[in-house]
């Protein structure tokens, strides 16, 4: 485990780099690339070591590049759409950013939809943009509206930890009955459930095991799940 502070610098290197939030990509005095640490907390990357990025327990969403996010249209723009993703400035869905999206032929979002979505451009100067699609196959693969289901907000931390495969949360749960989920990078994640106790049991289960909530592990959840009615 590697600690850091904001301008301490990070060794992270790969011939296709990709920073996540936390790092920036600076030019040393030497004219050499450098990575430094934009915020406090732990070094991680993922198990090729082609993905950095700085885990902390901040609540506020730095968009970065080619992460998913769960976002809220709250506006219409013309022909483009304006999403809260809970970073500190909106963000600009293009109505053509969708799987087969024609001028004539474009997805009917309202104010208060969700969308399952792909930030496309993330810069510090310039609002973040989305795409509802694969940039590589242009096939949607999974990204687009969300209906139904319902939405629970958690750290940035849980939501890195519900992204590993290997996680025992969802498989806990998905054993005991019928789980669709989303889960966005950016603190949020949409589950949808046939039964109301059951969307509320798997909410309460995502605050449990939160580090920055309960912190249970697999024995404990186990326990707590015995005490719903589920």
């Amino acid at each position: 485990m590697s600690l850091v502070l904001p301008g301490e610098h990070v060794p992270a290197q790969h011939v296709n780099l990709k920073l996540g939030p936390g790092l920036l990509q600076i030019s040393a005095a030497s004219g050499e690339p450098t990575i430094i640490a934009t915020r406090a907390g732990e070094v991680k990357h993922s198990a090729n070591r082609n993905k950095w990025w700085i885990e902390g327990n901040s609540r506020r969403y730095v968009p970065a590049p080619q992460e998913s996010v769960i976002g809220v249209v709250v506006a219409r723009s013309g022909e483009n759409w304006r999403v809260d993703i809970g970073a500190a400035h909106m963000a600009s869905l293009d109505g053509l950013a969708f799987e087969g999206a024609t001028k004539r032929n474009r997805p009917n979002l309202k104010v208060g939809s969700l969308l399952y979505a792909r930030v496309s451009l993330a810069h510090k100067d310039m609002e973040p943009e989305l795409e509802c699609f694969d940039a590589q196959t242009r096939k949607a693969e999974g990204f687009g509206e969300l209906k139904g289901g319902f939405l629970v907000t958690c750290s940035l931390k849980m939501c890195r930890m519900l992204l590993d495969p290997k996680h025992f949360l969802f498989p806990l749960l998905g054993s005991r009955f019928p789980l669709e989920t989303a889960v966005g990078i950016n603190g949020r994640v949409w589950i949808n459930c046939k039964e109301p106790r059951q969307t509320i049991a798997v909410a309460r289960c995502i605050e449990a095991v939160d580090p920055d909530g309960g912190g249970m592990d697999e024995l404990a959840l186990k326990k707590f799940l015995g005490t719903l009615d589920v």
